[in-house]
């Protein structure tokens, strides 16, 4: 067995206990905490479909990869605006 490929599934196995974590940390009471763990569960998740990229040759993976990282960010920017405005019309 080749070196970067045992580094490779011992990178995912850790990428897959951080998932873990961020879904604990999303399960809090609070909503940024939520966000924090969503964008690190998002974050998780892209790499390992690179790393599943790298070892199998399927193409698809950074599709998939990249719009989660780009869509990440986007989403909790428009969940916190909508949050902000429905805290200043109940005001």
């Amino acid at each position: 067995m080749d070196l970067l490929l045992l580094s490779e599934y011992v990178l995912m196995a850790a990428l897959a206990i951080f998932a873990l974590a961020t879904i604990r940390i999303t399960t809090r009471k609070t909503i940024a905490m939520s966000l924090v763990g969503l964008s690190g569960l998002a974050i998780s998740v892209a790499t390992l479909l690179i790393l599943i990229k790298n070892i199998y040759g399927i193409g698809f993976c950074t599709d998939i990869a990249t719009a989660l990282i780009v869509l990440g960010p986007v989403g909790t920017i428009a969940f916190s605006k909508v949050l902000k405005s429905d805290k200043i019309d109940t005001d």
